[in-house]
């Protein structure tokens, strides 16, 4: 019994150091999406959430350089084994798995012959086994998007199973949609996807590849001229909190949350206008669901507002919105994905945004948060904004550790 219980200690310890050194070294990571040979850009997070650049890696494939803003083209896995990172080359239509230990790149890795990113980007999810990437077709609204399916293995690669059609109603200004934004439950049964033409999609993912749970659906916000593009799922799976893409000249972020379980219908609740920031289609919950960031994509500005993880209910009157952040149509032109400093506990303490400029000014800004249980604040870091690689197009940007939904 006493050797049993040493064994049992010093395999635990061993487990513990383990686990140390695989989460050692806090990244934030870019895709920098470089059309003449993509990359992903790596920053050590430092004391104040400040960034230092650590390491260009190149993917092997070819980035677009332009393309959807809900398009989530970085993903960080949810491995217990091994800490990968996900980078997609929408030119090449491919996908790459970078070991976030080494920094070493394998792949790229190719889908389905018919699989194409051409139209505005290839998103990427994954869940503790499976890695998902949409597709967003050849052309802009041709149908063509499609879901591909990759089994992850052991080194952080990839293996491709399959390819399902994924591509909205096309009742929208935007002919027929493509996924953009895509969401999975945390225990790793439902994916829920957003098509930028006004519709959505629910499929079960329980057993890998895609299964559609009914048909595409257009959501509450499309009658006003508000369609769903980032997709964000809460801790418990319950409901699916959708950024909008406003195709009126209305002022204020809009985003939808919807039921997880009723979603078929296509029933949402519509928040907005919150604050004046324009165009809301990238948005990431808070570690502990108190706040929904939102990228204000064509402002230059990042909102926040209460969430109620309860009740689904965001709140208008809990919100606050920073200033226009620096070099804003200077230096770069739009504001991309988000993700937050600290990705396990509380707020974040600051949200991390891709600022796109196109070849040079590309880089990642730093907005940091204060909020009480009635009001908030968003002021950017004096260090703001961090350089990116030369040459880059950076539409996207994932944090490691992950967090944990």
């Amino acid at each position: 019994m006493r050797g049993f219980m040493k064994l049992t200690f010093a395999l635990a310890l061993v487990a513990l150091c383990a686990a140390s050194t695989f989460a050692a070294t806090k990244y934030v990571v870019t895709n920098d999406d470089n059309p003449s040979g993509n990359s992903a850009t790596f920053y050590t997070v430092g004391a104040g959430g400040k960034l230092t650049l650590k390491k260009t890696v190149l993917t092997g494939g070819t980035g677009l350089g332009g393309g959807f803003f809900a398009d989530a083209r970085v993903n960080v896995s949810h491995s217990k084994t091994q800490p990968c990172v996900y980078i997609t080359n929408a030119a090449s239509n491919n996908v790459s798995a970078i070991n976030e230990k080494t920094l070493k790149n394998n792949g790229p890795f190719n889908a389905g012959a018919n699989d194409h990113g051409t139209a505005g980007g290839i998103s990427v999810i994954s869940t503790a086994k499976w890695v998902y990437a949409g597709f967003s077709g050849a052309s802009g609204g041709d149908g063509t998007g499609s879901i591909a399916t990759y089994k992850e293995l052991a080194g952080c690669k990839l293996k491709y199973l399959k390819s399902v059609p994924a591509h909205g109603l096309g009742q929208g200004i935007f002919g027929v949609g493509q996924p953009t934004g895509m969401g999975v439950t945390p225990n790793g049964k439902i994916m829920v996807v957003g098509y930028d033409d006004g519709s959505i999609q629910s499929f079960n993912i329980a057993t890998g590849v895609p299964k559609s749970i009914g048909k595409a659906v257009n959501t509450t916000g499309f009658a006003s001229g508000d369609y769903p593009g980032a997709v964000d799922i809460t801790a418990d799976g319950k409901y699916a909190i959708f950024g909008d893409i406003p195709t009126t000249t209305t002022s204020g972020s809009v985003v939808e949350v919807g039921k997880i379980s009723t979603l078929k219908t296509g029933k949402t609740k519509v928040f907005g206008p919150i604050q004046s920031g324009f165009n809301s289609n990238s948005l990431t919950l808070s570690p502990d669901e108190s706040l929904v960031y939102i990228g204000n994509n064509q402002g230059g500005t990042i909102t926040a507002a209460g969430f109620n993880k309860i009740t689904g209910a965001v709140s208008t009157s809990k919100s606050c919105m920073s200033a226009t952040l620096k070099n804003f149509n200077s230096t770069w032109f739009y504001v991309g994905g988000l993700s937050t400093e600290n990705t396990l506990t509380g707020n974040g303490t600051a949200v991390y945004l891709a600022e796109l400029g196109f070849g040079s000014g590309a880089g990642v800004g730093q907005v940091n948060v204060k909020a009480s249980k009635s009001s908030c604040s968003l002021t950017e870091a004096a260090k703001s904004p961090y350089a990116g690689s030369s040459g880059s197009y950076v539409f996207s940007i994932g944090s490691y550790p992950p967090r944990p939904f």
